[in-house]
């Protein structure tokens, strides 16, 4: 606590730089739509604020454990040697004691304020992003971000499971939309970036098989990822606004993936494609949302 402390005086920024706030706002967001797909009308205030709160907690200490595992090699890597932690700003104990305190804190909220199965299923998730994924599967297979990618999925059922105390078919399917979008996503980033990740030794799929192989393996996902998202309407989960904000946004999306595959040389397309991937997922999620309750109102 001391050395966090000690560390405010010089910039509060880096320790909220750590905690990916981008990337944990799209986590809430997404965990949040669960919640209220859980139930036909009102999740319920308690289980919304401390549900959301715990995730968004355990959400940012992954993400701060993720910094501080990885500050050795960030160093090296043009995209992220401005961190806090490779740049010395913090020191790698101050790391270690917030991302601790977010835990305990998270888990705390979680358990006693929502439901054990929540907080459980928040750790797990925790853990496999901030330990399994950043110390082994990032650095053992080029399958790292698929295999990997069951932590980042799991926002949605936290939220679900935040509600209800319970897992659904319909949480699962949530869960298989982000999983299915994770590979696409962040292969685009590790195209753009796959200088970065060879001169420190990460087996991104771009460096042990080629540019081309990772092209076509965006296209083959982004394909897959296009049919789970029209489950939701074909068993009757969401309706037509759903239905034509997934097939629009991801004939947008499709676009790119096939563009990747014809102009090669365009080296702009692989982070256009990244950055339009968040806004895909947004867009996804927000059209479950709206057309939720738009069904719910029709049905009554």
């Amino acid at each position: 606590m001391n050395a966090v402390v000690q560390n405010l005086s010089a910039d509060w920024r880096d320790f909220y730089e750590l905690t990916k706030p981008r990337v944990v706002m799209l986590i809430v967001f997404t965990a949040v739509v669960g919640m209220f797909l859980a139930v036909p009308g009102w999740p319920g205030l308690q289980a919304l604020v401390f549900g959301t709160l715990g995730i968004g907690l355990a959400a940012s200490s992954a993400a701060v454990y993720n910094h501080l595992l990885d500050a050795r090699i960030d160093i090296h890597m043009l995209r992220t040697r401005g961190r806090p932690l490779p740049e010395g700003r913090l020191s790698e104990r101050s790391a270690f004691t917030f991302a601790t305190i977010l835990c305990v804190l998270s888990m705390l909220l979680l358990w006693f304020l929502v439901n054990p199965l929540t907080a459980i299923l928040t750790f797990f998730s925790l853990i496999g992003y901030a330990v399994i994924y950043t110390v082994w599967l990032k650095r053992a297979t080029p399958q790292n971000i698929v295999i990997g990618g069951a932590a980042g999925a799991a926002p949605p059922v936290l939220g679900w499971a935040a509600v209800t105390n319970e897992v659904s078919a319909a949480a699962l399917l949530l869960f298989l939309i982000i999983f299915t979008w994770t590979p696409p996503h962040f292969w685009a980033l590790a195209i753009a970036r796959k200088e970065d990740y060879a001169k420190v030794g990460i087996p991104m799929l771009p460096v042990t098989h080629g540019e081309d192989f990772t092209r076509l393996n965006i296209l083959l996902y982004t394909i897959l990822m296009l049919v789970v998202t029209i489950v939701p309407y074909l068993i009757g989960m969401s309706g037509l606004i759903y239905l034509v904000a997934a097939t629009g946004s991801g004939a947008y999306f499709l676009y790119y993936a096939i563009e990747m595959m014809r102009r090669k040389d365009d080296e702009a397309l692989p982070m256009q494609l990244f950055k339009y991937s968040i806004t895909y997922l947004a867009i996804l999620f927000g059209a479950l949302l709206v057309d939720h309750y738009l069904m719910v109102q029709v049905s009554f």
